[in-house]
């Protein structure tokens, strides 16, 4: 190997390999190391030329070399004290990728190799280990990430018509024989693949992990993969499993396809965790660049702070660390054109040594950055360290996935006693939880299913998970579903059972869509898909993890996806679903009237005795667009619906329509493909099931189509309005009343 390769002095920025036409500049942090090399990779994989970075400014180690090209291979290695009992680990045998690699090469072979440690050591990760890991690691590919984007724009679609369809790249696609480069960003770019898109309606699509990831080795060795992505090898590079030919412009041109669907694209992105795991992980990067900088270290920093359960947490209270996920974020909107970020465990991203702070650096440094000034952010508002759970404690512009939806509409439709006031709650927009700091509805992302849990098909199908096939005895996977097979585990034949599955599948859905807030599905729900119990198919990447598209590709159920499409069809169409702000009883300037009525079949208004009966089993809801909204939002007179989850029909008296107006039935969950007129005055609601009706003109009315197409439970106000003007208790003013308390933290729970 050569060590006398002519090299310059560079400079310390942009991180990562960089080419400017003429050659590229290098430049890696690592503030203990005391040397670092570089390695160059000929086409035939050999290393054959190692060169020190020559300078070093502030911990940042840099160089530039004339004439290098896109596509040269490389790597590092770091030279330092190998102490772990001290926090460090530095091993110059072990070939490092480059935090910043734009590319990646493939994925590490396993070895012992990869290792910093003797493994078969009795002082394990104490004993250095002098093996050459370059053998078995992949490398960073140089980039030019120049790419023609013509006319692209990104959609910008508005919060209040957001859609969003939780997917994963390969699992979307993989079953469909008539879609070229299945499973592969090429594959989600196709006709195919965005024609089913359009029409179902959704306006975002939010994928899976797509930054290059590992596949641990004690799954590789029982013959299984990382499925779902959670364990980040690079944070600049996509995953090399979903390019067909290693080409990062494949991922741009999806991104522009799906652009030019109107369709925006959000990537769930994990910065709170790395792929090399505890002290007795794998050195693969940043662990032999600096383990005492990148990583939260616990008080004997042998070992690593686990607030994530993956072993190690990101210390994204380092300014270097800090910026390397800023720098990631910038380099997907920029690079890529991505419209928005979904945080994994994000709660782990606003801990100090306090803990949890809404006020936290990284989220200060987002909120303030030109470059994701337009982009949508999602936080997963909860990990496994101590109080992490924080759901509705995050700064504006986030938005939250609220598990608290999913839990209580899933017990709801199951039959749970005292879910009404749960209904309410949500149907609301989780107001206490949210109406806070000026956020919007839309702060709450509501869903009932998504890729960790069971799919909806199975959510109906299943009282028990079934995850033998992970091997792990059945023990992973969260056990508190709220799931009921409604007679049969698993597949059934019986006609009864088949058709109170499908609409309980509508009622769940119906739900999601007449709720405030955001609506997020997961997808191959609406085909009916099943995962055959699994609630937990990370490392399914087979026939269980990907969708299952049935015959003509709509899925085993084409009724169900024609009704789907009404449904996406009816939020979009009526602003009353969608709106920003909060609904709370209030009176209108416009008319007098409230802009939210709740009541019982007999039309008379719930009364807080109605609120506290554990066995209501029904609800009316009227929504009008919220009092102060301004002339220049959209306006639409009323939508009401009717929830029956009880066994039996519901004979329901109607609220007068106004002046002019009648009322036309839109969706029936028991019914979805006949169309009927919608009485005026009285009406029978079917048992188990929800009604929607909108308001039309008298006179050119016609009618309607119908469609086709916890432990945390118990820290939700009762809504309890008084009778006659629906003022609330003060306790349930942020559903009913008075809006909460604008303090920077919600108030309550």
């Amino acid at each position: 190997m050569h060590s006398d390769f002519p090299i310059e002095a560079g400079r310390p920025w942009p991180m990562g390999a960089t080419f400017d036409g003429e050659g590229v500049n290098f430049a890696v942090f690592s503030a203990h190391a005391t040397r670092m090399t570089l390695c160059l990779f000929d086409e035939r994989g050999a290393e054959h030329i190692n060169i020190d970075l020559p300078e070093c400014d502030g911990g940042i180690w840099h160089g530039y070399l004339a004439g290098l090209r896109p596509g040269q291979a490389y790597g590092y290695r770091a030279h330092g004290p190998y102490r772990p009992e001290e926090g460090h680990r530095f091993n110059p045998n072990k070939l490092l990728l480059d935090p910043y690699a734009q590319r990646i090469s493939g994925h590490p072979t396993w070895d012992d190799a990869l290792f910093g440690y003797d493994v078969a050591a009795k002082s394990a990760d104490l004993a250095f280990d002098a093996r050459n890991s370059a053998p078995f690691m992949p490398r960073g590919i140089v980039t030019d990430p120049a790419f023609s984007w013509g006319d692209d724009e990104p959609p910008r679609v508005s919060w209040s018509r957001t859609v969003i369809y939780e997917a994963h790249v390969k699992g979307l696609t993989q079953n469909r024989e008539d879609i070229a480069h299945r499973g592969t960003v090429l594959g989600l770019a196709s006709d195919e693949a965005l024609e089913h898109l359009v029409k179902l309606g959704i306006t975002a699509i939010e994928l899976l992990p797509v930054q290059a990831f590992l596949s641990d080795r004690w799954l590789v060795e029982k013959g299984l993969s990382n499925y779902w992505g959670y364990m980040t090898l690079g944070f600049f590079a996509p995953e090399p499993r979903y390019l067909s030919a290693g080409d990062i412009a494949e991922f741009q041109h999806m991104v522009r396809r799906l652009h030019g669907a109107g369709i925006e694209v959000i990537l769930d992105v994990v910065y709170n965790h790395t792929c090399e795991g505890n002290h007795m992980g794998p050195t693969l990067s940043w662990r032999g660049l600096d383990n005492l900088s990148y990583y939260r270290l616990a008080d004997n920093p042998r070992y690593y702070a686990d607030l994530t359960g993956t072993g190690n947490t990101l210390n994204i209270e380092h300014p270097m660390v800090l910026r390397m996920v800023m720098d990631s974020l910038r380099h997907w909107v920029e690079t890529y054109h991505v419209d928005g970020f979904r945080f994994d465990l994000a709660a782990t991203l606003g801990r100090n040594g306090q803990g949890f702070d809404r006020d936290a650096p990284l989220f200060q440094a987002i909120r303030q950055d030109p470059m994701l000034a337009g982009v949508k952010l999602i936080a997963e508002p909860w990990d496994v360290g101590p109080d992490g759970y924080q759901l509705g404690s995050f700064p504006p512009p986030f938005a939250e996935w609220n598990d608290k939806y999913r839990d209580q509409m899933r017990r709801l439709w199951r039959g749970d006693a005292g879910m009404i006031r749960k209904l309410a709650v949500r149907l609301a927009g989780s107001s206490l939880r949210f109406d806070h700091s000026h956020r919007p509805t839309s702060a709450s992302v509501n869903y009932i299913t998504a890729h960790d849990g069971f799919t909806l098909a199975d959510l109906v199908s299943y009282k028990d998970k079934h995850n033998e096939a992970n091997g792990e005895g059945n023990r992973d996977g969260n056990p508190a579903n709220f799931s009921d097979n409604l007679g049969v585990e698993g597949p059934t034949d019986d006609p009864a059972i088949l058709a109170a599955r499908t609409q309980r599948r509508r009622n769940l859905m119906a739900t999601l869509f007449l709720s405030q807030g955001t609506p997020m599905i997961l997808a191959g729900d609406e085909l009916g898909n099943s995962q055959g119990g699994n609630n937990n198919a990370y490392a399914q990447d087979n026939e269980t993890g990907w969708i299952d598209w049935g015959k003509d590709n709509a899925g085993s159920d084409p009724e169900f996806l024609a009704f789907m499409q009404r449904l996406i069809a009816l939020r979009r169409d009526h602003p009353v679903l969608r709106q920003t702000r909060f609904l709370h009883a209030h009176h209108r300037f416009t008319d007098g009237q409230q802009d939210l009525f709740w009541r019982k079949a007999d039309g008379s208004t719930m009364a807080d005795a109605d609120w506290q009966d554990e066995k209501l089993s029904h609800l009316v809801v009227e929504m009008r667009i919220v009092s102060g909204t301004p002339e220049y939002d959209e306006t639409e007179q009323a939508v009401l619906a009717v929830f029956n989850t009880g066994p039996a029909p519901l004979d329901v008296t109607l609220p007068p329509a106004l002046d002019g107006r009648r009322w036309a039935c839109a969706i029936d969950t028991a019914d979805p493909a006949r169309a009927r007129p919608c009485p005026q005055g009285k009406m029978q609601v079917a048992a188990a099931s929800v009604t929607v009706l909108v308001q039309e003109d008298a006179s050119t009315a016609r009618p309607a189509a119908r469609s086709s197409s916890d432990e945390h439970d118990h820290d939700d106000p009762v809504p309890g309005p008084e009778a006659g003007d629906q003022r609330p208790a003060q306790e349930d003013a942020a559903v009913h009343g008075e809006p909460v308390s604008r303090e920077l933290r919600p108030v309550g729970p």
